[in-house]
Order: C-alpha cells, then structure tokens, then sequence
C-alpha cells in the first residue's frame, strides 16, 4: 500500500475535534482524509466541506470505498463492536477511542475476529505501545524490589457544568457511572496493566451541579484479584487550576510511587507524566527518586496505527487488556444499580496478558494473594 493512509473519520460530534487536532499535528502527513460520516446530515456537510471530502450518511458506501484504507471511529460505546467488525469485514483497519465497548463479550469476539483475519484495532485507551510511565514504574518495582501491592488511587479532575442533550452521555444504560466511564477508564486501563485483575467492585456516585441525568461525581472502589485495595475517583465538577487533572497513587510492600501528584502551572499536567518514588534502602535510609518525560493521557497512537497499517503489524497481546476493562465496567454498571459489591465476571480469554494476580518481586520471591 501507498505511504499515506487513506482515512475516513465516523462520528463527528467527537470525531470532529479528534480530526482537527490529527490534521493539524505532526502525524497528520501519514494519513489522507477520504471522507467523512454521520448520522446528522447538517454535521456532515459542514465538515465535508471544510475539508473537500466526500461526506456520508449512511455506512455503505464508506465501506465500498477501495481508497479508504481505514476508518477513524468516534461513535458512542454500545454497539461499537459491530460497527467495527463491519470495518474489518470490509477490509479496513480502524482506530477508535475508549471505553471501546460496554459488551465484554462482544468485544473480545471482534477484536479476536480482527486478529484472525490480520486486521489492525487500536484505541487511545489502553494505548497500544505501554506508555512510558508505566514503563518506569515497572522498571523501580524490578530494581527496587518493591514486592506485592498493596493499594493504589487515582483521581481525575476536570471543571465543566454540562446540560441535556439527549445524546448517549445522558442515558444511565449507555454512559454508567458517567465520570468513571468517561474519564476515569483511562485509570481502570493503567492500573490493570500495573496490579492485574479485578474481583469486586463497588460505586459511589452523585450529582452535583450537572443538568444531565447521569452524575458528574463517582467513586470506584477496586479488589484486586492478588489482595490489593483501589480506588478510582473522578468528577466534572473541580476547577483547581490544574487542566485535566489526571494524578495516581501505587504503595507496594516496600516502597510508593506517585504520578502527577503535585500541581504545575496551569496547563502543564496534561503534556508530560511526573512520577516520584519512595523507598527505604538496606542501610534503612529513604531513598526518593524522580522521573519526567512529555506524555499526554488518552493520547492517540496515529504513528503506531500508520506503521502498524502499513507493515501489517497485528499484535493480539492487548486483546486481555481492554476486555478486563470493560469487564469491570459491566461489574460497576450492576453495582450502580445495586448499591452493593458487585464481582467483576470474566469473559473467555485468551491468558497470559494481563500480570498475574501473583508477581515476583525484584529478589525473586513469589507475591501472590497468601504468601
């Protein structure tokens, strides 16, 4: 296939924004836009003219297109995973955005699909390259032998004073536990990567200032399948001069790391990832270490996607990930509902992607649930 990927954006009432910032970025040569697609015809001929594409409101003939080599896919969760095995039977390969899906089932049924039939998926959440905070945090509990974990929490804060709209963010069903689902995923998806899977869950969730029907303040409460503790907190509802606020806690048996802990200038926490470790030495000194880089949360991966296109790379390995996922998603939708723990139910996976619920610490020692 050519250098340049030929691209068609579904979904413009988010899609439109994820389009403006690819085109107008430095991945934006590896990709062509084709064309565009909507169910609102007003939307789709605004943006079809802003970029001299042809505009759809109706899939099909997207579909048929063969200068379309993929799809960027930026409708609501339900149902996304038929609209992505649509694609792939198509013969397109797709990037979409999280939460992928609020059917775990369904979800882990068409990413195996794209995987047997060699078609690339790929989200903004779990990334498909492991970012490279977590990178370092895996490399300090390796090196510092920091042993099994204990407890872990997240916040993430933004300030926004939302109303009704009738779209799918207002439906209880389709947006559960509406700041975890839409902001706090982005947690979820990190600290199944770093503490492995979840059995329970549990959710506190209220109202405060938006005019949807869904809340704007969540708590999530975790139970690790190895025995630690989480929790996942997240609103629409602090201004505190910190832009999307995004901060994560990790205790260990021997040793604490921190993600953007600490506040920054204005606008600085969203462009580079702070982590801080503290540890005690053998001599019993504390040991603090610091480490910075640019990284930006939910980021979309468009170089890898380009590449992963372009050189056939299919990689199956996060398939585990992003179904875990949702499946405690699926579990916090039954806890909203009920008011009480709720287990995290497994979907048929394929092993071996997600840490186990025991690890060896850095001196070789098992850390599993009961040791």
């Amino acid at each position: 296939m050519t250098e340049t990927v030929g691209l068609a954006f579904v979904g413009l009432e988010f899609g439109r924004q994820v389009l403006r910032t690819l085109l107008s970025g430095p991945e934006g040569g590896r990709f062509r836009l084709i064309a565009v697609c909507d169910i609102d015809p007003e939307k789709v001929a605004a943006v079809s003219r802003d970029y001299g594409v042809a505009g759809y409101t109706t899939f099909d003939p997207l579909l048929a297109d063969p200068a379309i080599h993929a799809v960027g896919l930026f409708t609501g969760p339900a149902g996304r995973a038929n609209l992505v095995r649509r694609i792939i039977r198509a013969g397109k390969d797709v990037v979409t955005t999280k939460p992928f899906e609020v059917d775990p089932d369904a979800a882990r049924c068409v990413l195996e699909e794209a995987s047997a039939v060699g078609r690339v998926v790929l989200l903004n959440s779990p990334q498909p390259e492991l970012p490279a905070s977590l990178q370092q945090i895996e490399r300090w509990r390796r090196d510092y032998s920091l042993g099994r974990p204990i407890s872990c929490r997240a916040e993430i804060l933004i300030s926004s004073r939302e109303k009704a709209d009738g779209r799918w963010l207002d439906d209880p069903n389709l947006c559960p536990v509406a700041p975890i689902f839409r902001l706090g995923i982005y947690a979820i998806n990190d600290l199944v990567r770093l503490f492995g899977r979840v059995r329970a869950v549990q959710v506190l969730a209220n109202r405060i200032f938006t005019e949807r029907p869904t809340p704007d303040n969540a708590q999530l409460a975790l139970l690790f399948e190895n025995g630690a503790i989480g929790s996942i907190g997240a609103n629409f509802c602090v201004e505190n001069g910190q832009h999307y606020a995004h901060s994560l806690w990790l205790n260990f048996e021997r040793g604490s790391i921190t993600r953007n802990a600490h506040p920054v200038a204005y606008g600085e926490a969203d462009t580079s990832s702070r982590l801080q470790l503290t540890t005690v030495s053998a001599s019993q000194e504390v040991v603090v270490q610091e480490w910075q880089a640019p990284e930006i949360t939910g980021a979309y991966p468009w170089a890898v996607f380009h590449d992963a296109i372009a050189k056939r790379r299919i990689s199956p390995g996060l398939v585990d990930v992003i179904v875990h996922g949702i499946e405690i998603i699926a579990a916090m939708t039954c806890a909203e509902r009920s008011g009480a723990t709720e287990p995290v139910h497994r979907v048929g996976d394929s092993g071996g992607a997600l840490p186990p619920s025991g690890r060896e610490d850095g001196a070789g020692r098992k850390t599993g649930a009961g040791s």
